[in-house]
């Protein structure tokens, strides 16, 4: 037994909705390696069922996955607003919430991030960023004053396959976007934050006040 099947075998299994849409996901898109997958959507319901979010703000949904994960934490009532850029991809989000459930709790955005933003006239216990890598830093700026105290901000990819720790660092602008992006992190008095090294790196951060 490898180390990742004793792993998923001593872990709560996945739902069918996601087992669906992970088969899918490897069917109809030629990304998937995008998905959250299985450990790390694992993590995001735990987050979101220890923090009970009354309201999250996903941006960044591919097919849907971590939408899913997400949702198994929201509060009752509660309303998560999820942004892709890619509308070829809604049928399959649509279906995957239809398995899932949980079609009338999400309102579901095409668009590009930092123009939906603006227009979201409310707050949030939860932001989940995992869209352009480039665009990172302007995302946490957009989104931060919407964040409750207390609230959290989880960002993926942030170790990037490894090229943020290279020196010299690569010049291309997903790995320095994602190198300022944690760089203003760790800087921002307003936040705790910690980088969990799970898959590609996870920033867990904590608005204070």
């Amino acid at each position: 037994m490898t180390e990742k099947e004793y792993l998923h075998s001593h872990s709560t299994p996945m739902s069918d909705a996601l087992q669906w849409l992970e088969r899918e996901t490897h069917i109809r898109t030629n990304h998937a390696r995008m998905l959250s997958g299985r450990e790390q959507g694992s993590l995001l319901s735990l987050i979101s069922e220890l923090a009970r979010p009354s309201s999250i703000l996903e941006l960044g949904v591919f097919t849907g996955y971590s939408t899913i994960c997400l949702a198994k934490g929201l509060a009752e009532g509660g309303t998560i607003h999820a942004v892709e850029i890619n509308d070829e991809l809604e049928d399959l989000i649509r279906e995957g919430y239809c398995r899932a459930g949980i079609e009338d709790r999400v309102q579901l955005h095409f668009g590009d991030a930092k123009q939906i933003i603006p227009q979201l006239n409310c707050s949030f216990d939860l932001v989940y960023i995992d869209a352009n890598k480039r665009e990172y830093p302007d995302y946490y700026r957009l989104v931060f004053d919407k964040v409750t105290p207390g609230g959290l901000i989880l960002a993926d990819n942030v170790l990037w396959d490894g090229k943020v720790l290279q020196e010299p660092m690569p010049e291309d602008a997903q790995t320095r976007g994602i190198a300022a992006f944690n760089d203003m992190v760790a800087a921002d008095e307003r936040v705790e934050n910690f980088i969990l090294p799970l898959r590609d790196g996870l920033n867990i951060i904590r608005k204070l006040s």
